[in-house]
């Protein structure tokens, strides 16, 4: 089918061939799949810094063995020095979005590399980095995916200063030395040349405490039986909740047959926005939402096959990379990792030339509010890892994607499609999506749930189906703005069939 690609013996999937690459070779070497997919994250951390790296945050979900995966939450918190009244006396209702420290949580990447490594590794972590640092000393061609940004954060970092077209050589001699550091050690890394830049940074947001922290900690998974598997995901604060809500709400919706149905697509944006739209309120560092995933009945009996719900009548009580490597005795992992928004904050640790994440854009600025910016505090997150097994406990699919607020919906379409439709993973993947949208900036889609559009990829048999059915619908071009997802299914044969997502135009499916 469409963009499937088969292997029998291991797979990596990611946003960039190069990358693909380096997690299979890490495979070929006998690493894990563990090995590999933090390979493919370094070289991605290194080629793609519009959408990850040591600067940003990190969720995975391992399986290795029937029963439940492992989940880890890598995700940075606040400095010491967070100060929520200071922001409010400057007038700031929200966090700042860009170029401002405050919004720049201790990255939390490094921590959950090392954590994946230390319970699933079986190669060095130099042997895991290598090809990540090789790339950053000898150089790498800009992707057509980056070169759109370069305009805006070329003079803001001298790596990226000469590259304006695709296929430019582009350096990144402090990126290279962070990662020689790391690979000798967590102090490395957190304490040295690039601790010390972004205390410096900080001026007084951060301590040498709160970057000695450990930031990654291994989880109790979420889980929601639907479509006839287990789907597993993080818990808060990821958003992963949203994804098994809405599947849950779906599945007993009675879905047309063929996806191209303009009721599909209703019933499933209906789906996520019953979901989602008390996400401000409900999600939190640390908070339950086994109440949420139990109201999926009465979220369900809201929704009309006909017309679109008003969700501000009802009551109630995370740009990213994703990748997944799947090895020759099933280990597999779903990785997602993230600077939140493009480059994230625009800002760079000077030292090493690590762009830093404005993950905190996810806290609340409202006295008293659960998930308000503080110290130590992790910030609601939109990351969302997937992963479903079989009602045996085997594992079936590692899937995620990039997309802020709407990984949950774009996820609940691949999900859908390839569980309820028996689609293979080219088509899946590459299949038209919609995603609801705000105008703003990615993250803020429910601030005002009645207020999102619908937006549909080009080629999509919906949009005069969702507008008789009330849905607002605005048409966008098929590409980035609906995710880029990656998908391995692990066949009853026990062949690997996967997919990159063809949006991603250099992301690769790689074998052996």
């Amino acid at each position: 089918m469409l963009n499937t690609r088969y292997a029998r013996s291991g797979m990596v999937c990611t946003v960039d061939h190069l990358a693909s690459g380096a997690g299979v070779a890490m495979l070929e070497r006998g690493g894990s799949a563990a090995d590999a997919a933090i390979a493919a994250n370094a070289v991605l951390a290194v080629t793609a810094p519009h959408m990850c790296g040591l600067g940003g945050d990190l969720f995975a979900l391992v399986h290795d063995g029937p029963g439940a995966p492992a989940a880890l939450n890598a995700s940075g918190r606040a400095g010491s020095g967070a100060d929520p009244d200071r922001l409010r006396a400057e007038g700031h209702e929200q966090m700042p979005h860009r170029g401002d420290i405050r919004s720049v949580p201790v990255p939390g990447c490094a921590d959950g590399w090392l954590a994946l490594h230390e319970r699933y590794g079986r190669l060095t972590m130099a042997e895991v980095l290598a090809p990540a640092i090789e790339h950053a000393l000898a150089g790498f061609p800009a992707s057509p995916l980056m070169v759109p940004s370069l305009e805006t954060v070329g003079p803001l970092h001298h790596d990226f200063a000469a590259a304006r077209r695709t296929g430019d050589l582009i350096r990144r001699p402090g990126v290279a030395r962070a990662l020689e550091a790391l690979a000798e050690g967590r102090e490395g890394f957190y304490l040295g040349e690039f601790g010390e830049g972004l205390i410096a940074l900080g001026g007084g947001e951060y301590t040498e405490d709160d970057l000695a922290r450990d930031n990654a900690d291994w989880v109790e998974p979420l889980r929601i039986r639907a479509l006839g598997h287990d789907v597993w995901t993080a818990p808060p604060n990821s958003q992963g909740y949203l994804l098994l809500l809405a599947l849950a709400i779906a599945e007993e919706l009675d879905l047309p047959a063929d996806p191209a149905d303009p009721l599909w697509a209703h019933l499933l944006v209906e789906a996520a926005r019953m979901a989602g739209h008390d996400r401000p309120d409900v999600l939190f560092e640390d908070c339950s939402v086994e109440a949420a995933l139990a109201s999926a009945a009465e979220r369900r009996k809201m929704i009309g096959r006909d017309r679109r719900v008003t969700v501000r009548d009802l009551t109630s009580s995370g740009d990213t990379t994703y990748l997944c490597a799947v090895d020759g005795e099933g280990m597999g992992v779903s990785l997602i990792q993230s600077n939140a928004s493009g480059f994230g904050s625009l800002i760079f640790e000077p030292n090493t030339g690590i762009n830093l994440q404005n993950r905190g854009i996810g806290f609340s600025l409202k006295p008293g509010h659960p998930a308000e910016y503080g110290p130590g505090r992790r910030p609601p997150h939109t990351l969302v890892p997937a992963l479903v097994t079989r009602t045996d406990g085997s594992l079936r699919s590692v899937v995620g994607t990039m997309g802020g607020d709407a990984q949950p919906q774009i996820l609940l379409q691949i999900i859908t499609r390839l569980l309820a439709h028996d689609q293979a993973p080219g088509q899946a993947i590459a299949a038209a999506r919609w995603r609801l949208a705000s105008g703003g900036t990615g993250f803020d889609t429910w601030l005002a749930p009645d207020h999102a559009t619908v937006e549909v990829e080009e080629g999509a048999p919906w949009s005069g189906g969702l507008g008789e059915r009330g849905h607002p619908v605005r048409t966008a071009p098929y590409g980035s703005s609906f995710g880029h997802a990656h998908l391995i299914d692990v066949l009853p044969s026990g062949i690997l069939a996967g997919a990159a997502d063809p949006r991603s135009i250099i992301g690769a499916a790689a074998g052996l």
